[in-house]
């Protein structure tokens, strides 16, 4: 087998992953009363990426080849699929959600960053315990849950960042703190996975092969099981770390850009014409 035909016929053709793409899709095309705005093309680029994730090639690659590709895919879900979701959010349908009292409640309580940021960061860490990492490879159902877990709890974990009012638009030093945080566990994380022993996960240690691409991937690929995870631990680390330096790079851009605080630049003992010091 070769790259390209790999990259040709590697696919999963899950239902479930269809069927909820086209949902989202739908459910947004009616809010939008199916009429796209420049914001929409955000919206469609997430479900698109999140289709592609969990049925192309790092899906099959990832569940039971690749721990650099399962890595990738998780990555893929949570910097880029969760992101453009709430970027391609319309205003209209955020304002009509927050009608309901118990809608504003959960905004209030998830929206809140120590609790976003630990809900997330903990899921993270949680799932990458091997005895559950395994248990989401051998069993489709964990997998799945896995897979939501980290979606949402990323769309958590964004929220505080892309929600109008909140606390970490309106502070960028918090917007800051935040982000070298995730940035920090993240970089944590990652480089646990690349110094760990290879037989951290067992099932790319011995990958069993049904679609015979194996030769592929070790010779003329070159991944032996050692490499591969020290491909995972470093997307992990350097991957995932500079999509957080570029958001911490846009948090800087919106708090420089921002109003200037006129009032801490007056001075306190101003002189006037006449000569007279104001604070007289």
């Amino acid at each position: 087998m070769t790259t390209f035909s790999l990259l040709v016929t590697a696919w999963a053709w899950e239902p479930s992953v269809w069927i909820g793409g086209l949902v989202l899709l739908l459910a947004y095309a009616g809010a939008l009363h199916f009429q796209l705005n420049s914001a929409a093309w955000w919206f469609i680029a997430g479900v698109g990426l999140m289709v592609w994730a969990l049925i192309g090639p790092l899906d099959v690659l990832g569940d039971g080849y690749l721990f650099s590709a399962h890595m990738l895919q998780h990555l893929v879900l949570i910097l880029a699929v969760a992101p453009c979701l709430l970027l391609g959010l319309p205003q209209a349908s955020r304002q009509a959600l927050m009608r309901w009292s118990w809608t504003r409640r959960i905004e209030q309580m998830l929206g809140r960053p120590l609790l976003a940021w630990s809900l997330h960061t903990g899921t993270v860490w949680l799932w990458h315990l091997p005895v559950l990492y395994e248990a989401a490879l051998r069993h489709e159902a964990i997998h799945i849950v896995q897979h939501l877990t980290f979606l949402i709890t990323a769309v958590i974990f964004w929220w505080p960042l892309f929600a109008p009012n909140g606390p970490l638009r309106r502070s960028s030093l918090l917007a800051l703190l935040y982000l070298f945080g995730s940035a920090l566990a993240s970089s944590v994380l990652g480089i646990i996975l690349t110094f760990a022993t290879v037989n951290l996960y067992p099932t790319y240690l011995y990958p069993r092969d049904p679609l015979h691409i194996l030769p592929l991937l070790r010779v003329r690929w070159g991944l032996s099981s050692a490499l591969d995870q020290q491909m995972g631990g470093l997307f992990m680390w350097v991957v995932g770390g500079l999509v957080y330096l570029l958001a911490m790079m846009g948090a800087l851009a919106r708090w420089y850009s921002g109003p200037a605080d006129t009032t801490s630049a007056r001075p306190t003992n101003r002189i006037n014409r006449e000569g007279v010091s104001d604070a007289a």
